[in-house]
């Protein structure tokens, strides 16, 4: 993308981010998606566009680096596959592929779309990459015509305080004072001359669920006794089983009562469990499966074709094989 009056910045932040993301292949669900022709608007300014706009499941993606129009910079994350944007705001957001959680300022909050790579390049919804950015969105009637304006923030004065700016704007108060990091149990003076932000993103209705470091812990080495040796795929399935059946009422509710229950985790009853030391794509994989992030639907089950025989075994409905494992329910 290219804006007439500034054609060399915006090429060559493009390009570096290109550059970043290419060695990561798109994945399978972007068969699902198709590109469109739009034309996007930043305040007025007509973009010139390099890279397609896609639809998917009748929602709009934009290329991550388009951020750069609204005053922001990012940075990728290879080994991780997260994008890093700094807002013209100073808001710090966190984007990984196909995650559905963003972590906005250190909070995490659930996306209802997931960002997705396609050539080389990361995708976020349309809706919520312009509430990212602190901007407006309104299409035309034909739906090809993406016009973004930016919001600056209110500032407080004399007799127009958080109070006043909440009637003005349609936010909640509450919804201001989390949009601008502050507590929403404590009482805010209005301080003349403070900035405030007041695009809420609508993922503030849906925080993440939470997990403690020993969860965390506990996923992480026995997905790497289950599948150490299998690539990052095959450790993020391994570890979205258990996570199911913590889901699922058949089984217990917690990470910790799946694993050591039944017996399909021997590693538990043995000791392997206690001297697994995880590696980084497995610490990779269970931070992703507890974002949300799955690669086997609702299975409940993992098992090696080659090893696990028997009535049991086969009369299962098997969704994926990954590596060596087949997932099933």
């Amino acid at each position: 993308m290219i804006r007439a009056s500034k054609p060399f910045r915006w090429l060559i932040s493009t390009m570096v981010l290109g550059l970043l993301l290419l060695c990561v292949g798109p994945p399978a669900f972007i068969s699902a998606a198709t590109t469109e022709k739009v034309t996007i608007k930043v305040n007025g300014e007509v973009i010139k566009m390099t890279e397609p706009v896609y639809a998917r499941e009748g929602r709009l993606y934009v290329p991550a680096a388009l951020a750069y129009e609204f005053g922001a910079n990012a940075s990728w994350d290879n080994d991780n596959e997260e994008l890093t944007i700094h807002t013209a705001l100073n808001d710090k957001v966190v984007l990984g592929n196909r995650v559905p959680v963003v972590y906005f300022n250190g909070v995490r909050y659930v996306m209802d779309a997931l960002p997705f790579m396609a050539d080389g390049r990361l995708y976020i919804p349309v809706r919520e990459f312009a509430q990212i950015l602190h901007a407006n969105l309104n299409t035309n009637a034909g739906g090809d015509v993406l016009d973004f304006t930016i919001v600056k923030p209110e500032v407080t004065a004399t007799n127009y305080g958080w109070a006043q700016i909440s009637k003005a704007t349609g936010a909640t108060l509450a919804e201001l004072l989390e949009r601008n990091g502050l507590n929403t149990n404590t009482a805010v003076a209005s301080v003349a001359g403070t900035k405030i932000k007041v695009v809420i993103p609508a993922f503030f209705n849906n925080p993440a669920e939470s997990y403690t470091d020993t969860e965390f812990q506990l996923l992480a080495k026995i997905t790497m006794v289950e599948a150490g040796y299998e690539g990052y795929e095959g450790q993020l399935a391994i570890a979205n089983v258990i996570l199911n059946r913590v889901k699922n009422p058949k089984f217990p509710d917690t990470i910790r009562d799946v694993i050591y229950s039944g017996r399909q985790f021997p590693p538990a009853h043995n000791g392997l469990l206690d001297k697994s030391k995880p590696n980084a794509s497995v610490l990779r994989a269970v931070k992703d499966a507890l974002n949300g992030k799955n690669n086997v639907g609702n299975s409940v089950y993992f098992f090696n074709p080659n090893v696990s025989k028997g009535e049991f075994w086969s009369s299962m409905d098997v969704i994926v094989t990954i590596g060596h494992h087949s997932f099933a329910k």
